[in-house]
């Protein structure tokens, strides 16, 4: 009874003392973030699902009509918001550092109002903002 007792106790001491974000995304629900991706090719591929987003991180996608039906392609520089977000669930195939994937609601662009998901790597917060895309 008390080894169980102080196995509980140090559990609960160790929940506590680890950091508050250790399991959750940098990026909250609601904030204002831009879509960039790389210099070499800094446009985005917004996917319809979660789980498609994923495998594209991870390099599951099969061939090229699997990325023309499920995304969207959006300009580097348009503006979204965060409606949800996974955390460290995009692990890149060539890289040991684990991505959050964030669901987003695009706020500008040609595809305003539509939803999807995004690798954490191409969301930033809005105060990196080029110039936003109408």
């Amino acid at each position: 009874m008390v080894r169980s007792t102080v196995a509980a106790l140090l559990a609960a001491l160790y929940v506590s003392a680890s950091p508050a974000d250790a399991g959750s995304c940098a990026l909250s629900t609601g904030a204002a973030i831009v879509l960039r991706s790389s210099d070499f090719d800094p446009d985005v591929l917004v996917w319809d699902s979660r789980q498609h987003a994923i495998d594209y991180v991870s390099g599951n996608i099969k061939n090229a009509s699997e990325v023309i039906t499920h995304t969207v392609l959006s300009k580097s520089g348009t503006h979204a918001v965060v409606v949800a977000c996974d955390p460290l669930s995009s692990k890149p195939r060539y890289s040991a550092v684990a991505q959050d994937t964030v669901g987003i609601k695009l706020t500008s662009g040609p595809n305003r109002g539509r939803y999807g998901w995004v690798s954490s790597g191409d969301a930033h917060s809005g105060v990196t903002a080029q110039s936003p895309v109408q």
